[in-house]
């Protein structure tokens, strides 16, 4: 029960550069948040528990145990823009088009004040655009974004969380009777 007041915020950092992650890690670390850093967007989504093939072979057993380890709890998701592969961009549309991670904030990152891109990506969802290097004083805006997605988690959502994980039941029409429980 004690967990919740000791529960830190757990960012996921995405970005190619070593250098870059390392130092995000460390500025992340220093306003005492739990970090994970990858290297990928793919990475990333298979963190967070998002495959690329999900949609065609839903049926084949997930590297990752049962499904709704989705709600891995990844508060805030910070990543850079300029990525081989994925770009920043593309992370934050799959996390926007994705029913279990839609809330999740993203925080985008770039070398490059680019107006038309920072716009784009704002306007695709994403809570930020820190210009690199990022400062100790970008990372501390990420704290009210936090703070709002804990907050649109009203209480009877983290009892259901609660329910569903105690649960592990795959069948999924639990969630419609987790309103009772609670009352």
């Amino acid at each position: 029960m004690g967990m919740a007041a000791e529960a830190q915020f757990h960012v996921l950092a995405v970005d190619d550069s070593h250098l870059d992650r390392k130092l995000i890690e460390m500025l992340l670390k220093t306003s005492s948040y739990h970090v994970t850093a990858v290297d990928s967007g793919t990475k990333a989504l298979e963190f967070l528990g998002v495959h690329e093939d999900e949609q065609n072979q839903a049926n084949t057993p997930s590297v990752f145990p049962n499904d709704h380890h989705q709600d891995v709890d990844v508060n805030l998701i910070i990543t850079d823009y300029c990525m081989p592969g994925m770009t920043g961009y593309d992370l934050l549309r799959k996390i926007k088009e994705s029913k279990s991670l839609k809330d999740i904030p993203v925080v985008i990152m770039s070398s490059d004040n680019i107006p038309s891109r920072i716009n784009r990506c704002l306007e695709e969802g994403a809570e930020e655009f820190f210009l690199k290097p990022v400062q100790l004083s970008d990372v501390s805006k990420l704290r009210p974004h936090l703070l709002k997605g804990i907050a649109k988690e009203s209480q009877p959502n983290i009892d259901n969380i609660k329910a569903m994980e105690e649960s592990h039941s795959p069948d999924r029409t639990r969630t419609n009777y987790n309103g009772l429980e609670v009352a």
